[in-house]
């Protein structure tokens, strides 16, 4: 057995604490040196390094907060419309399907005077100047005899339709009694929004004050022709931001907390699609309307689709195509209406439009953007292919609601 002498068993006893050292540090978690710790001091500094977590600079934002920011720089803006109109209701039939009755009584034994009764409505709308001007949906207070105006702090304001145009489905609603420091909402720029862009709506639907959808821009350049409202003159952007009834007149926002439409309709029986007026469009109307002028509507008087040659080619390969289109680009005539410009200018079921005003036309839109932008009684020179011919027509164009 070797015996250990007095300067091993202290070497022995220096190397076991410099282990219980190393063993201790690698418990804690430090990270274990090549070099060996020269001192206390180290250690000390080394452990409070490790012991505290890093932190960054800022809190990340989360995606959802643009959401937050938009609706706190709108949402006072947004205002809740409330009609009245007086309607007048028939009387009812006394007897009712009773044949008894009528027998004893005789037809019109008690005449009844017809009843009136309140036709209460709801919508939404925002504020667009200081003063108290109001954009909302034509249809929000059509006929109303009434409009109150509450704002999202609980005020209420007496409103005055200042103008509406049913065409375009805008109006503009003027606070009463206000004064001057009313919240804005921001105007956005319609033609900059693309498809896949966020899409806030805000307004009443149902009622319920204030309430925030979310979704996207679903597509744009929708006709109203497409929407089931053929009445319209508008192309209306398209989103799955959840609309509903009393939404109408509300703003639709993009991502900056901008309104870049008026939402104004759903598709019935359909779920995720709603659609708004661009807000360019309102732009362009809503200070003739403030001033209450009328806008007027170009007219030709006809049903009209776009026309490509293979569309053209596949309809008279067709054995039971009841006429042959000419195999151009261009806007084909649908249908001529009776007591129209197009009728009396001799526009045909088949012609197909190519330019007006020596401008090339190669689908719908172009050419009632065209017919939109002249005047009520001008003069329009249209070029249309008929057959192997081409023809040129002059159309006067007239107001649409005085031809409807």
């Amino acid at each position: 057995m070797t015996r250990i002498n007095l300067q091993q068993r202290h070497w022995l006893t220096a190397l076991g604490i410099i282990l219980g050292i190393v063993f201790t540090i690698g418990l804690l978690g430090l990270p274990v040196q090549a070099a060996p710790l020269t001192s206390a001091t180290e250690l000390l500094a080394l452990r409070q390094t490790s012991a505290q977590p890093s932190l960054p600079d800022a809190p990340i934002a989360s995606p959802s907060h643009f959401v937050a920011r938009a609706v706190d720089q709108v949402g006072p803006a947004v205002v809740r419309i409330d009609t009245e109109r007086t309607v007048v209701r028939p009387a009812p039939d006394p007897f009712g399907s009773d044949p008894l009755f009528r027998r004893f009584f005789g037809e019109g034994g008690f005449p009844q005077m017809p009843g009136e009764g309140l036709l209460r409505g709801l919508g939404s709308g925002f504020i667009v100047d200081h003063s108290g001007i109001v954009l909302t949906n034509a249809h929000v207070v059509s006929g109303a005899d009434t409009v109150t105006v509450t704002l999202k702090d609980g005020r209420s304001f007496e409103g005055e339709v200042r103008g509406a145009d049913e065409v375009s489905d805008l109006a503009v609603v003027k606070i009463k009694g206000a004064g001057g420091d009313l919240p804005v909402a921001p105007l956005g720029n319609s033609d900059q929004v693309e498809v896949g862009d966020w899409a806030i709506a805000v307004g009443n639907p149902v009622g319920l004050d204030n309430t925030v959808t979310l979704g996207i821009i679903s597509t744009l350049h929708r006709s109203s022709a497409q929407v089931g409202i053929p009445d319209k003159r508008l192309d209306f952007i398209q989103t799955d931001a959840a609309i509903n009834p009393g939404n109408s007149g509300g703003p639709l926002l993009n991502d900056l907390g901008q309104v870049i439409g008026i939402n104004t309709a759903i598709r019935a029986g359909a779920q995720g699609i709603g659609f708004a007026i661009p807000v360019d469009k309102a732009k362009s109307l809503k200070d003739r309307l403030a001033r209450g002028e009328k806008i007027d509507h170009p007219y030709l008087g006809v049903q009209m689709a776009t026309l490509t040659p293979q569309i053209a080619k596949d309809n008279n390969r067709n054995p039971n195509s009841p006429l042959q289109i000419p195999e151009v680009t261009g806007v084909l005539v649908v249908s001529v209406l009776p007591n129209t410009p197009a009728a009396s200018a001799g526009l045909r079921l088949g012609d197909v439009i190519v330019e007006v005003d020596g401008q090339a036309v190669t689908n719908a839109g172009e050419l009632q953007t065209i017919v939109d932008n002249s005047r009520v009684g001008q003069q329009l020179q249209i070029k249309v292919k008929r057959g192997n011919q081409t023809q040129q027509l002059a159309v006067r164009t007239v107001e649409l609601q005085n031809a409807a």
